[in-house]
């Protein structure tokens, strides 16, 4: 393991690890459990607040004939109804491409696409008000599916392709080759708490705006855009929101917006809160695709050759979908090498939604077709399969290069997949459910043992950068302020570890403040699981500057050499020189001392040249594998989940309790993804799972009774924030084993067989399939 970096004069001088890699609970996590933690809806309404509700297209795709707002704006407690005509600049909310209008004019892309809102004196009499609208759709046929949209060769933005060799001539060479397509199902966020933004209006033409957002300066950004004004008279605070999973990176700008835009117009504060159903129709969701792929390979189940062409449901505008895709691909090896490579990539224009990021940010679709791969091969040669995983691991010399040319350098996926294989007692497990297999007809078990590879780091490289804020006031006591949101993963209090620990003070005496972009500018979002990687880095900048300060006034004060000064134990020494931590801070204050510092980190070793797609787009990999037992009834296709042994790689936790919470919480996320979670659209391009009675997440009752989950001990050879690797994005892939598992069982119904199972594995989806292997059988 390589040594620490070798930090500045006073870096090491205080007492060993106090704060980092302890379990320390989440610094909200009694407010959450008694109800008290307040949300944008929480926030005290100041006098004469406005509540805002959209009014959104009954129609997927057409021309608006008719918009009839009149009996709206009579209708009881509404003081404005705002369409695009209000709007003082641009009519656009997009994070990227300028496509994303705030108010539709002429026409309508999606069902549920926004043409108006209505600012009243309550939410209810806005709701109410906006039912009055009469609107009249030039209906025109709708592209819903990515089926619809390759038909129609509707690409919304250009193609994009990764390859090395020859894959296409090795294919046609091959003996052994396997053909195949996977559909993939998106998901939607389901946050508890649904988009929401107050805005107030301030003196001289400004604004505050309270947000649920992960991304505090593209909501400053975007509000300025639409108000005309300067991104500098937008102030934007979060102090915390009820979920976001990537739903509220770029997608809770408009929101935010529209509670502006009326604020503006009314000259009144003005709060958004979106309905359940509402929230449903009218964002985004995680991408599906469908995945065709051809897969060269010898008799011992190592690939030859790969291509493969994804194409993905972009939805009516481009949102974050270029970033989004690019990372499928980035992920479609997931941890295997390919020796010729050809990984294509569409990216489809639909009358849906414009979807946007969700946790693993197109990850998780690569790295299920690279694990249904796996299992196709090993299908085919009556392998098991987690030996041809085994057998397709990167290794070193020429197997440890990515397809987009990156070099694998941290490659622990073989030792990570030993240690889990021997701990769940894959081996003897495996023999027992052949025996059980055998003995059963109706009821089948699988067994799978999967791997992540997950690359941290923005691909969007300018993103890979945060500051921080830390002041240091009279009495010792330390306020903290970062670019990052929390959003219930911990966030916050992992920062404050780290700048407790960098003071050697108690953790309580650091104060956890809202994320502001008064007070940080130019935040990068909370997303790409670099939240603590990047702002734990600038808040330890930022203190270890305030404290080399201290160090330097009590040296020259005590008359000792500076290298003495030891920071720790809530005290500040040198041989038997001893003062609290607050005493050596009020006499440095009235020795004028500089008690602030704003931090800066960016994060180093990254490049990435999209056109010539090769670089190192990630500063490193966390890894993780997963065991999943499961038992499938194939009369009725529901699946019982046994048992499930996780092995995760967080590098050296900077707090153990936050990382097993995110490690549970991502698989179980990532189980409903795959297995229950199911979007369904109409003909018409109308979504019809729009509510909790339509549309299935985990509950408790999902969880697995036999869950054991551990870290794997290994810390981060490159020199992140005490070494730590990331853990809110890596953990939903291990969900990929319970999908493998279903596959698994179903395959022993016709071992002869490859089964064919889309995701989700609904028990439609699963009784399908156990049919078809019936069939494929003879009966």
């Amino acid at each position: 393991m390589p040594p620490e970096p070798a930090p500045g004069n006073v870096e090491k001088r205080q007492t060993a690890e106090r704060h980092v890699h302890q379990a320390v609970q989440h610094d909200a996590a009694e407010r959450h459990v008694q109800g008290s933690a307040p949300y944008i809806d929480d926030v005290r309404e100041p006098e004469g607040t406005l509540h805002v509700a959209p009014g959104g297209s009954p129609a997927a795709c057409g021309r608006i004939r008719r918009l009839e707002l009149a009996d709206v704006a009579t209708a009881p407690g509404v003081v404005a109804v705002l369409t695009a005509r209000d709007i003082p600049n641009v009519n656009d909310v997009s994070p990227v491409a300028g496509d994303d209008p705030l108010f539709a004019v002429d026409r309508v892309e999606f069902q549920g696409q926004v043409i108006f809102a209505v600012v009243a004196e309550t939410r209810d009499a806005a709701r109410r008000a906006v039912a009055r609208a009469i609107i009249e759709i030039d209906e025109e046929v709708s592209l819903v599916s990515v089926d619809d949209a390759l038909a129609a060769n509707a690409d919304i933005m250009a193609d994009y392709a990764f390859r090395r060799g020859d894959a296409e001539a090795v294919l046609a060479a091959a003996a052994q080759r396997i053909d195949g397509r996977l559909r993939i199902g998106g998901q939607e966020h389901f946050y508890l708490e649904g988009q929401a933004a107050l805005a107030v209006p301030e003196e001289g033409g400004c604004y505050t705006v309270h947000s649920s957002t992960q991304h505090p300066s593209e909501v400053q950004h975007v509000v300025a855009r639409v108000l005309g004004i300067a991104d500098a008279a937008v102030a934007v605070e979060v102090r915390r929101m009820g979920g976001g999973f990537g739903g509220k990176e770029s997608q809770a700008s408009g929101w935010a917006a529209m509670a502006a835009l009326a604020a503006r117009l009314t000259g009144r504060p003005c709060k958004v809160r979106l309905d359940r159903d509402d929230d449903f129709i009218m964002t985004g969701k995680r991408h599906d695709f469908i995945a065709g792929y051809r897969c060269a390979h010898d008799l011992d189940g190592r690939v030859t050759a790969v291509a493969v062409d994804f194409a993905s449901r972009c939805g009516y505008s481009h949102d974050l979908s270029s970033s989004i895709n690019d990372r499928t691909m980035f992920h479609a090896d997931n941890a295997y090498y390919y020796p010729d490579v050809a990984i294509h990539s569409r990216r489809m224009k639909t009358n849906t939604v414009s979807n946007t990021a969700f946790r693993g940010f197109g990850g998780p679709q690569g790295m299920l077709f690279a694990e249904r791969l796996m299992d196709r091969i090993a299908w085919a040669l009556d392998l098991d399969p987690l030996d041809v995983r085994y057998r397709n691991l990167y290794g070193t010399g020429d197997r440890n290069i990515t397809p987009y040319g990156m070099t694998v350098e941290d490659n622990i996926a073989a030792e990570v997949m030993r240690e889990l294989e021997t701990t769940a007692d894959y081996r003897a497990r495996r023999a027992g459910i052949a025996a059980f297999n055998a003995d059963n007809t109706v009821l089948k078990k699988g067994l799978a043992l999967t791997p992540v590879k997950f690359g941290i780091s923005f691909t969007t490289t300018f993103l890979n950068q945060a500051g921080a804020l830390v002041h240091v006031y009279q009495d010792g006591s330390v306020h903290l302020n970062h670019g990052g949101t929390e959003m219930g993963q911990g966030l916050f209090i992992k920062v404050a570890q780290v700048v407790a620990e960098e003071f050697g003070i108690a953790l309580d005496r650091v104060k956890i403040t809202a994320t502001h972009t008064g007070k940080v500018p130019n935040t990068s979002p909370t997303a790409a699981s670099s939240g603590t990687d990047m702002n734990g880095m600038a808040a330890k900048n930022a203190a270890a500057e305030i404290k080399a300060r201290l160090a330097e006034f009590i040296a020259r004060d005590w008359q000792v050499p500076v290298s003495t000064i030891l920071f720790g134990d809530d005290q500040v020494r040198s041989g038997d020189q001893v003062l609290s931590f607050g005493e050596v801070v009020k006499k440095a204050y009235l020795a004028r001392t500089h008690l602030s510092a704003a931090g800066f980190y960016a994060t180093p070793k990254i490049t990435w040249d999209r056109p010539k797609a090769t670089g190192r787009p990630f500063f490193y990999f966390a890894y993780g594998a997963a065991c999943a037992e499961v038992t499938v009834d194939s009369w009725t296709g529901e699946f019982t989940l046994d048992r499930v042994d996780i092995l995760h790689d967080v590098g050296k936790s900077l707090n153990p309790a936050i990382d097993i919470g995110q490690i549970e919480g991502g698989f179980v996320q990532g189980m409903g993804w795959l297995t229950m979670e199911e979007l369904v659209y109409d003909a018409k391009g109308r979504l019809r799972t729009h509510a909790p009675s339509t549309y299935k997440i985990p509950t408790a009752r999902d969880v697995p009774a036999d869950f054991r989950v551990a870290f794997f001990d290994h810390a981060n050879r490159e020199a992140t924030i005490y070494r730590s690797k990331a853990v809110g994005e890596p953990p939903l892939m291990l969900a990929n084993a319970v999908f493998s598992a279903i596959g698994d069982a179903i395959h022993a119904l016709n071992p002869a067989h490859a089964v064919d199972l889309d995701a989700p594995a609904t028990p439609e989806a699963i009784l399908f399939a156990c049919e078809a292997q019936r069939a494929a059988r003879g009966g």
